[in-house]
Formats: C-alpha cells, sequence, structure tokens
C-alpha cells in the first residue's frame, strides 16, 4: 500500500537518476525509465525539474560532487597530496569496474554520447570536468609546495593529463579484469611523462 503524503526527497530522486542516467546515458533513458527509479509522474517531474534535461544537468553535478567528495576522502586518508590523487585514480579505475553503474566515468560518456543537439547539456559537462581538473591543480600545487612535484612543471597540464589517463583507464577497464595491470597502469601514470 502507498503512502499518500510521502515526503519527497529531492536528493534521493537526483541520486537515483544520475545512477541511471550513468548507466544508460542520456538519449537511452527513457521518460518512463526515471517515472520507475525516482517514483514520479512525468508531470511531476517536469514541475520539479523542468525536464528531462533539467533533471540530467542536476545529475551531471550530483556526478562531480560525487568524484571531488572522493578525491577529499582520499587526501583525508593519505600525507601528500600527490599519493591523494593516485590512490583518487585507483578508486576511479578500480573501484568502479565493479560497483558503478557504468564503468566509464559519466562526463566522459556524456561528452561522447551528446551531440550540439544538446549544446547546454555538453556545456555543462566540460564545465564540471574542468571543476574537477581544478581541483587536481589544487592538489598538484601543494605538491609542489612540498617539494613532491618539480616547481618547473605546470600543474595546470599534470592536471589534464591525469584527467585524460583517468577517463582512459576505466574505459580500458571495461576490455580488461586484472586488477593488477590496471594498478600498474595507474601507477606508471605518475611515474612517466609528463611528471
Amino acid at each position: 500500500m502507498m503512502r499518500k503524503n510521502a515526503k519527497f526527497d529531492r536528493a534521493e530522486a537526483v541520486d537515483n537518476a544520475t545512477k541511471l542516467y550513468w548507466e544508460k546515458g542520456f538519449n537511452g533513458t527513457s521518460m518512463r525509465n526515471l517515472q520507475d527509479v525516482i517514483d514520479m509522474r512525468p508531470g511531476s517531474i517536469y514541475a520539479t525539474f523542468g525536464s528531462k534535461e533539467g533533471l540530467f544537468k542536476e545529475a551531471l553535478n550530483r556526478y562531480a560532487d560525487m568524484g571531488i567528495e572522493e578525491l577529499f576522502a582520499c587526501r583525508k586518508a593519505v600525507d601528500s597530496p600527490l599519493k591523494a590523487l593516485q590512490l583518487f585514480m585507483k578508486s576511479a579505475v578500480l573501484d568502479y569496474t565493479n560497483s558503478a553503474p557504468s564503468r566509464m566515468c559519466m562526463l566522459a560518456k556524456t561528452m561522447g554520447e551528446l551531440t550540439e543537439d544538446n549544446a547546454d547539456l555538453l556545456q555543462e559537462a566540460k564545465r564540471l570536468l574542468a571543476k574537477i581538473e581544478a581541483e587536481f591543480v589544487t592538489l598538484l600545487q601543494e605538491a609542489q609546495e612540498l617539494g613532491e612535484v618539480d616547481s618547473n612543471k605546470d600543474v595546470h597540464k599534470l592536471a589534464r593529463h591525469i584527467q585524460v589517463q583517468t577517463m582512459g583507464l576505466r574505459t580500458y577497464a571495461k576490455a580488461c579484469d586484472d586488477h593488477t595491470i590496471l594498478e600498474n597502469m595507474v601507477d606508471d601514470v605518475f611515474k612517466h611523462h609528463p611528471f
């Protein structure tokens, strides 16, 4: 029996939508799919989020926030900003291989899926990738201050390198189930060019 006055939990609805969009992508997710996972009728979805696109934009932001929260947790777990980045990458590449709706980064998946027909959503995905990259820059600057990274290195270039390698390794993990190989590949990111 359904409760008539069940309190709407926006955060829970966005979390559930994030998992669905991450698994199926924007175009692969129907309004019916959304109705089922967030337990809302189409009219309520439109009234609350404006559109399927509006809900997707919130889901992208939630996904990015989860990534930044994970990065902060990694930084708290170790005494080195560079080791925190390495731990974060291992978490992204290895931990997600079995537990995530999709092994691919949701932002990268969005960039690959959408066209200019969804320019607003593409722009949001780009903005969020830049936001995450900026957090990498902050940790790399701290690593430079501590002498873990050469002060002559361009931290923006290093942050881009980490971003690209993380997205690439997460995609590669779909074809490689050997955690030892993947872990060694993550370690190599921090041993070779441009580090």
